[in-house]
């Protein structure tokens, strides 16, 4: 059973990293169609918190699937975590360079096969160096782990889950993209990828969770952006990353079972058949 915030803060972060079984992660990520000066393993490379392996969601991902970085099967999973040193007894603290992207979508997917014990390092590498922390350039020497994955499948939305859940409209579907993305109004950076949102669904673009210093904001502040209601709550963006701090957001809130659509917009949206809304 999960409880507690699942953030936790740079200062609580340097009474911990030196404990046994303590594992860092870092998870940043930058979307191709953003153009970015660097990968996210060379910004990891370039300097990461001592000792944090990398993360990439892109390798550790069904990449027999079209879609960018879709969540791979439990096989595939727990043998790439291993080889990272990440195993079963572990506490393990995920952070990225990039406002929760993908941090959040690394937190949910260790939740997704079944870890618990896993927290997010509310904001990231900025929040550890504005502490007055040290970071690394070298890799850490790991040692392999056993990790078992124990599937949690309700915190993952399938297309035909979406499909029936927007049909009969009993979902509370929380879309993270930007407001001009979701309306429509700007087009998506996505070759073959209508604009606009599924029908019921509702906007809550994942930046407005956060802080200017990239910190999440406060649970009474959260309560005022997500709907608490009882039923099921899905969250979708792009292609399943910052959905994930929509998930976040609702944990911190003591609602661990938000789920994530993991195909999200690039896989609704590719297909014109599908009931797709402008406004």
């Amino acid at each position: 059973m999960e409880s507690g915030d699942p953030l936790i803060s740079a200062s609580a972060l340097k009474t911990l990293i030196s404990a046994p079984d303590v594992r860092v992660i870092d998870a940043t990520y930058f979307p191709s169609f953003t153009n970015p000066k660097q990968t996210g393993r060379e910004a990891w490379a370039t300097a990461h918190i001592p000792g944090a392996v990398y993360f990439d969601i892109d390798e550790i991902a069904d990449t027999a699937s079209p879609l960018p970085h879709m969540m791979p099967d439990p096989v595939k999973f727990s043998a790439r975590v291993r080889q990272m040193g990440i195993g079963d007894g572990h506490r393990i603290i995920v952070y990225d360079q990039n406002r929760f992207f993908a941090s959040a979508r690394v937190w949910w997917m260790l939740r997704y096969m079944g870890k618990t014990d896993v927290k997010v390092l509310d904001g990231g590498l900025t929040a550890w160096t504005a502490a007055g922390n040290e970071t690394e350039d070298m890799p850490p020497i790991v040692s392999t782990r056993h990790f078992t994955p124990r599937v949690r499948s309700d915190l993952l939305v399938t297309l035909p889950d979406m499909e029936a859940l927007v049909a009969r409209g009993t979902a509370a579907i929380l879309d993270a993209r930007p407001a001009g993305r979701f309306s429509g109004k700007d087009p998506d950076p996505r070759a073959g990828v209508a604009a606009g949102h599924m029908p019921g669904s509702v906007n809550v673009p994942g930046g407005d969770l956060l802080m200017p210093d990239g910190r999440m904001k406060s649970a009474d502040d959260l309560r005022a952006i997500l709907p608490m209601r009882t039923g099921q709550i899905v969250a979708t963006c792009g292609s399943g990353v910052t959905a994930a701090i929509i998930a976040l957001g609702f944990a911190r809130l003591g609602n661990w079972d938000a789920a994530v659509y993991d195909g999200s917009w690039s896989e609704w949206g590719a297909d014109p058949a599908r009931p797709i809304v402008k406004s």
